[in-house]
Order: structure tokens, then sequence, then C-alpha cells
């Protein structure tokens, strides 16, 4: 089983940026967590992070018949991407939205994800848990399974 895990802007950030809502973590050592968990799962799993869209779009359509799954945090993407939507609707790979702060209880716009509708679920508010939670969802369920 293979899945690509995608982050985008500013996620680079973290233990750096608003620690009071994204916590002290940072982007090194949530990518560490991911692939201790992946080994342990015995998942391979590929880190991306890219701050534009246009290159997060060429990552997901890199993906097709390349993957099993992918866990993507669009970042502010997820509110007003719709060429993020339509690159992973493009690919039909499972795909599992993680949010590290609970977006429904912050600012209003942040409530809506437009990427949303493309992915089996979403994970919101567990910090760099809910990446591990993604990745056990797809050990476990069988969806991603070769």
């Amino acid at each position: 089983m293979k899945i690509l895990v995608i982050n985008g802007p500013n996620i680079n950030m973290l233990g750096i940026r608003e620690t009071n809502i994204y916590g002290s973590l940072s982007y090194p050592k949530l990518i560490e967590m991911i692939e201790e968990e992946s080994k342990k799962l015995k998942i391979q799993v590929e880190c991306f992070q890219n701050n534009i869209e246009g290159e997060i779009i060429n990552k997901i359509q890199s993906a097709y018949t390349e993957y099993n799954g992918i866990i993507i945090n669009p970042a502010a993407y997820t509110h007003y991407s719709i060429a993020i939507l339509d690159a992973i609707k493009s690919v039909s790979i499972p795909t599992i939205e993680v949010h590290l702060s609970n977006i429904n209880s912050r600012e209003k716009f942040r409530h809506q994800s437009i990427t949303a509708s493309a992915c089996i679920g979403q994970i919101s508010g567990f910090g760099p848990y809910g990446y591990l939670m993604a990745l056990d969802y797809f050990k476990k369920s069988g969806i991603c399974n070769e």
C-alpha cells in the first residue's frame, strides 16, 4: 500500500506560526511522526508540501496509478480551490482531508471546505494525530489494499 501525504501552503511553518492554533510541533517533526506510523502499519508513504496551488495539482495528477490513497491538508486552498477539487476527482484515488485545527470552530470562512466533497472523509481538530488516524483508516478499512 502506498499513500501520498500532501500539505498545502504554510504547513511548512508549523511550530513557528500561530502556535496557539496549530501547536508547537515543527513540520519536520510532523513528517517524522507520519513516517514512523507508516512503518508500524507497513504502509509506504511519501510526504509532499508546497505553497503553490499548481504544484499541488501536479502532484495529485502524478499520483494516478502510483498511489492507493491520498491524505491531503489543502490548508487555505480548502476554502476556495476548485482546481484542487477537480484534481482529486480526476485521479479517482481514495482521499482523506485532514486539518490540524477544528475548522468549524474558527472564522466562518473556514467552515466551508470546497475540496471535502471529493474526499471519502475529513478529519479536523486533532492536530498531527489526524494524519495518523487517516493512515490507520486506510490500513484497517481495506479501501486501499492491493
